[in-house]
């Protein structure tokens, strides 16, 4: 069967009628979050995001608040959860940790200068030898002159190549200098955790974070720390962000690679677990400015040392103390 005849003066004005829809539709959706997760993906990432500046929400996760169980009963006294369960809001927060990309966007725009410049230097590791060992406590730190986010082996170093690492050397200050540029917040306690565990509340987030074969999860330490590092996981130090599969909440390095900052102080019983008092590196901090509660591990946690590679581990850190161990991600309530 034919259909109706269709003349020239029907089809110019469907022509016309599809230009003017075309010209008042809604613009494109933005496009997909960066496709981390791999070391491939985490090596060509630039740190950052897609529509960085143009989207307030780009590079961020969306998540609907709930009530969980916050800390464990499986790992240290200072994380031993309340009787109550906690609620959070919704909010939205970084599926990465700031890099190094986007706190030099907010230098550039700002000319902020962050305390580790002022103060003329930051806590670095090193792998330390067995007289240094022998020698004082805490050795793997070092108060090295010239260390900054941007110089974070000290003056002669510098970010070639790191545009992606999550930025570290950073004080509680620094982060919230950052996110309070970009409209965004701090995460608390209770958001970050509710984020990194996602959902889950079983044994499996106490434990060591391997694969069924047996591969690391996460970028933290394989060894005896602080002098024997297998490298399992293929970095000895800060890994680029994004480098291991994302968390149910499609959010990474939520375990090891940078402990992050979060907005609440530090309070409750403080068990000496040997992480290291880093503030012995320097006279400047022996006082002891106020300590704030950082989460999720970092590179230097192990099985010998440390065992903070879990979604409710948390430890102090003074306030005002950058450390090349210590970054953060930021968020946006509701």
């Amino acid at each position: 069967m034919i259909g109706p005849r269709i003349t020239v003066s029907a089809l110019a004005g469907m022509l016309a009628a599809w230009q003017l829809a075309a010209c008042s539709a809604p613009p494109p959706p933005a496009p997909p979050a960066a496709a981390l997760g791999t070391r491939a993906a985490c090596a060509a990432y630039s740190g950052l995001p897609p529509r960085w500046r143009d989207d307030p929400h780009a590079g961020m996760a969306h998540l609907r608040g709930g009530r969980f169980e916050l800390g464990s009963r499986r790992g240290y006294a200072d994380e031993r959860p309340a009787d109550a369960k906690v609620r959070v809001g919704d909010f939205w927060i970084d599926r990465t940790e700031v890099t190094n990309a986007q706190f030099a966007a907010f230098v550039a725009a700002s000319g902020y200068v962050t305390e580790a410049e002022r103060q003329g230097g930051a806590a670095v590791f090193h792998r330390p030898n067995a007289d240094e060992l022998n020698a004082r406590p805490y050795a793997w730190w070092n108060f090295v002159e010239g260390a900054s986010w941007k110089h974070p082996q000290g003056s002669q170093s510098d970010l070639r190549g790191r545009d992606n690492h999550p930025v570290t050397l950073v004080t509680l200050a620094d982060a919230q200098a950052y996110a309070h540029w970009l409209g965004r917040e701090l995460p608390t306690e209770a958001e970050w955790e509710y984020a990194a565990k996602a959902g889950r509340s079983d044994a499996a987030l106490g434990e060591e974070p391997r694969d069924r074969d047996g591969h690391p999860l996460a970028n933290y330490w394989q060894g005896l720390f602080p002098t024997q590092n297998a490298q399992e996981d293929g970095f000895a130090e800060l890994a680029p962000v994004g480098c291991f599969a994302a968390n149910g909440y499609a959010l990474y390095d939520t375990i090891g690679n940078a402990w992050e900052w979060t907005r609440d102080r530090y309070v409750g019983a403080h068990q000496s677990h040997a992480n290291g008092d880093i503030a012995v590196v320097s006279a400047a901090h022996a006082g002891g400015a106020p300590t704030y509660v950082i989460k999720g591990g970092s590179f230097l946690c192990s099985q010998s040392f440390c065992v903070r590679y879990r979604a409710a581990a948390r430890e102090a850190q003074e306030a005002d103390l950058a450390s090349q161990h210590v970054g953060f991600r930021t968020v946006v309530r509701g």
